[in-house]
């Protein structure tokens, strides 16, 4: 009987698989959404058939998966080094970076930093469908989720929706802020 949660040297289809259900989702929402057939779906998900370049493509588009074929951390080394780690500008004047290896399918972990009057962008944005968590390591933001105003200092926290707009702001103007953001599952 295979593994429900197979290791790192698990194929391609075990991959999705498990992204799937992390997801939450159906074969069928997923060959509906993806143009695929459920029952290659479910071969492919299985490694009893090959998929496809763009089939691949389709399926990791549906299912949020940004590089299905990197294990990310394995169970030999699980230590992931921030020193190796590489950091994404986004919005104005932030910057964030992934701290979970991109293998786990049910957590997904971020580090910010905002520099002063720093922020996600001037709209509100949404991701996915995820639980999130915003918890502030340092300095003052203002996270705005839908038409609420949240103003967090060090050690606060705010949770939400990804699929709720929301916006993250320094709030000072002088200093920089440095949060965390957690989500399950992985939307990015």
């Amino acid at each position: 009987m295979a593994s429900e949660h197979p290791g790192p040297a698990a194929g391609i289809g075990g991959r999705l698989r498990r992204r799937r259900r992390a997801l939450h989702l159906t074969l069928k929402d997923v060959a509906d959404r993806s143009g695929v057939t459920e029952g290659h779906l479910s071969q492919v998900e299985r490694d009893q058939a090959n998929a496809g370049v763009r089939t691949l493509q389709r399926l990791c588009e549906v299912l949020g998966v940004g590089d299905l074929f990197s294990a990310g951390g394995t169970a030999a080394n699980p230590v992931l080094r921030f020193r190796d780690a590489r950091g994404m500008s986004f919005g104005e004047g932030a910057t964030k970076i992934k701290l979970t290896p991109s293998s786990f399918d049910h957590l997904e972990v971020l580090l910010g930093h905002f520099a002063p009057g720093g922020s996600t962008g001037v709209e509100p944005y949404t991701h996915g469908s995820s639980e999130e968590i915003l918890l502030v390591l340092a300095g003052e933001v203002d996270v705005q989720v839908g038409d609420q105003l949240h103003r967090l200092s060090a050690l606060d926290s705010v949770h939400y929706r990804s699929s709720d707009p929301h916006r993250v702001a320094e709030t000072t103007g002088v200093d920089e802020a440095r949060v965390l953001w957690a989500m399950a599952p992985p939307t990015y």
